[in-house]
């Protein structure tokens, strides 16, 4: 393992470097209480600047808008963008699992419509596969799909759907065939979010926030044309999907780090002391820290792999299954050593700006979103550890026929 950039990348970094200085601001926690409008036209005018620059989908094609470079460049810029007010999260379901989507599967009248634009953030797409009767089985949903000549008429619902209010397009997967097993009968598609028929509700969250959405599909009608992929074959297009989901959710999370709880610890007063003196304060932070530097190593192996032009393992996999855990408890371990302070989550008066309690509000979705922990522990059971898989017994069983709750 090589923690260290070739001459070449040292050469890119301190080029990327340059242009970000001269280019970007640096973070201000002045920016985090946006409104929507305001972070949509802040993202959309950044991805513009770097989409200019080639900067924007480093790893695509020029032809397409991006930047035509390697995946390493990609990193690079990635880890040196992150040190910037650089806002660019509404764009990471569109060009993180959308766009790679319909460049897989879309014809090349669709890459030419919808690639630059998106790489340019002229365009958001958000991502219509959970459903409320679905659970993690993507699969298992209802949402169905008729054909009605050259059209396809959708009906249904799906659930949890990110950034849904704010996007132009989406990809949606439905059932077009209730009569063969439910893999089998399964068809991408993509969709106008402004079609008729579509109706979009915020779901409000306990953090406040309302980022994800029910959305309602009644007689919706779409062409032929926006199919992705063949009749049928709507599983191995969302495994495209899913297989770039698992990537993009499966790197280093924010919020406070191991560094931050240390520096909480020695402000925090326990027992007449510093906690960071009390043995018991101690012992977890050393338990998060060895965590902390086996995730960042395990990160160096990925981008050791793509330096070498190789292919990276099951390390996303891995990294995401114990990064949600561990923003999860260290979050509630420091709300806890605020005492009574910790019930506050006003980031005017509460101590770290309320670092701790946006993060232990936000990690229960991050154990759920891009796969949850049992699922992705499945995925290293069975693919990576060769374990028998489980057990389906409605592996041939047509959708129609299977059991279902009244």
């Amino acid at each position: 393992m090589d923690f260290n950039d070739t001459p070449e990348e040292a050469a890119y970094r301190a080029k990327v470097r340059e242009w970000l200085a001269a280019n970007a601001k640096p973070k201000s926690d002045a920016n985090d209480n946006l409104r929507l409008a305001e972070v949509l036209k802040r993202s959309k005018a950044w991805q513009a600047t770097k989409a200019e620059a080639g900067y924007a989908c480093i790893t695509w094609p020029k032809e397409w808008g991006g930047g035509g470079g390697s995946t390493i460049e990609s990193v690079i810029f990635g880890q040196e963008e992150s040190k910037y007010d650089a806002p660019a999260g509404v764009f990471a379901i569109g060009l993180g699992m959308c766009i790679p989507t319909v460049m897989a599967w879309g014809s090349e009248e669709h890459k030419k419509r919808f690639v630059k634009p998106a790489v340019r953030g002229d365009e958001i797409w958000c991502q219509l596969f959970s459903e409320p009767a679905g659970g993690s089985d993507v699969a298992g949903l209802r949402t169905r799909a008729e054909k009605d000549g050259d059209e396809w008429v959708i009906n249904g619902q799906k659930v949890w759907t990110s950034g849904a209010h704010y996007c132009d397009y989406g990809i949606v997967v439905v059932r077009t065939d209730p009569n063969v097993p439910k893999h089998k009968g399964l068809t991408m598609f993509w969709v106008d979010m402004k079609s008729p028929g579509i109706e979009v509700r915020p779901i409000k969250q306990m953090s406040g926030d309302s980022n994800f959405n029910e959305v309602f599909f009644t007689d919706v009608r779409v062409n032929d044309d926006q199919r992705l992929g063949n009749v049928g074959d709507g599983w191995k297009v969302a495994l495209t999907t899913l297989m770039n989901e698992r990537l993009a959710v499966g790197g280093g999370m924010g919020g406070t780090s191991v560094k931050d709880l240390v520096e909480m610890a020695r402000s925090t007063e326990m027992d007449g002391m510093p906690a960071l003196q009390n043995g018991s304060v101690r012992e977890r932070i050393a338990d998060w820290y060895v965590q902390e530097q086996g995730l960042k190593l395990t990160r160096y192996r990925t981008l050791t792999a793509l330096s070498k032009g190789q292919t990276p393992g099951p390390e996303s996999s891995i990294s995401k299954i114990v990064s949600a855990k561990k923003m999860q408890d260290l979050g509630a371990f420091a709300m806890d050593m605020q005492d009574i302070g910790g019930i506050i989550r006003d980031p005017e008066i509460s101590a770290e700006n309320a670092s701790p309690q946006e993060m232990w509000f936000g990690a229960a979705g991050y154990r759920i979103a891009g796969g949850t922990d049992e699922i992705l522990r499945n995925i290293v059971a069975e693919r990576v550890l060769g374990m028998p898989g489980d057990i389906r017994v409605d592996k041939d069983v047509p959708f129609n026929q299977m059991p279902r709750g009244k």
